[in-house]
C-alpha cells in the first residue's frame, strides 16, 4: 500500500478546515480537540454517539449519510452481494467499514468492495480498522460534501491503492467513474455501470439502481 505524504502543520483553524476540504464546521467535532484525535476516538465516541467519522490528520470529520443516501448504499449492497454470492471475488463493506488508508487517515466509504487477492487463504482480519484500501470504493455525496473534501478522497483512494472509484450524485442520477485521478467517466440514465476488471462480470443500469432506492420527494 502507498504511503502517503504527512500534510503540513497549520497555523490556524481556516488553514486546517482548507486542508481538510472546506467541510462544514458542523461536521467537525470540538472533542478530542482538531489534530489530537486518534483511531481510538474513532471506535469509541462520547456518550455511544452513533455518528460516523472519518480520521485527517488527528481531526474527525464527521461522515453526512442521509436516509436516501443510506437507502442507495444499501441496495448497492445488497446487489453486490447477490453478484458475490455467485462469483465469489471477494468482500463487500457496508458503510460502517473503517478502512487505515495511511498512518493517520481512516476513511469509510459508503461501499466498499476488497477482493480475495487481499487476504492470504481467505482469512479476514481482527482488528476493527485494517490496513486495507478497497478495490472499488463507492461514495453516495450529501449536500455538506464539498468539491475540495471529494478531490481530497479520490487521491487519498487512488495513492493508497484503489482501483475504482463512483461518486454517486443522487440529485443528479448520475455516477461519476473514476479509473484514475484523471480518467472520469459519466454514467447516467440510461447508461450501465460495470465493476470493469474490478468486479469483472458485475453490472448495474442507473435507472434500475435508483429505480430499487425509490422515488425521492422534491424539496
Amino acid at each position: 500500500m502507498a504511503t502517503l505524504i504527512a500534510a503540513p502543520l497549520v497555523e490556524t483553524l481556516a488553514d486546517l478546515i482548507e486542508r481538510l476540504g472546506s467541510v462544514p464546521l458542523e461536521r467537525i467535532p470540538a472533542r478530542p480537540a482538531p489534530g489530537t484525535a486518534t483511531e481510538a476516538d474513532l471506535l469509541s465516541r462520547p456518550g455511544g454517539e452513533k455518528r460516523l467519522y472519518e480520521l485527517v490528520d488527528g481531526v474527525l470529520v464527521e461522515k453526512p449519510m442521509g436516509f436516501y443516501e443510506s437507502l442507495l448504499a444499501g441496495v448497492l449492497i445488497q446487489l453486490l452481494r447477490n453478484f458475490l454470492d455467485q462469483y465469489p471475488l471477494g468482500v463487500p463493506l457496508p458503510p460502517d467499514g473503517m478502512l487505515r488508508l495511511a498512518p493517520g487517515l481512516v476513511r469509510v466509504p459508503d461501499v466498499s468492495f476488497i477482493s480475495w487477492e487481499h487476504f492470504p487463504g481467505r482469512l479476514l482480519p481482527r482488528e476493527a480498522i485494517p490496513d486495507l484500501a478497497p478495490d472499488l470504493a463507492v461514495e453516495v455525496l450529501s449536500e455538506s460534501n464539498t468539491p475540495a473534501e471529494m478531490a481530497r478522497k479520490l487521491h487519498e483512494y487512488f495513492e493508497a491503492g484503489t482501483r475504482l472509484v463512483w461518486y454517486v450524485y443522487p440529485e443528479r442520477r448520475e455516477v461519476e467513474v473514476y479509473t484514475s485521478p484523471d480518467q472520469r467517466t459519466l454514467v447516467s440514465e440510461p447508461g450501465v455501470l460495470t465493476g470493469g476488471d474490478v468486479v469483472p462480470g458485475f453490472e448495474l443500469p442507473v435507472r434500475e439502481w435508483f429505480g430499487r432506492a425509490g422515488q425521492r420527494r422534491d424539496a
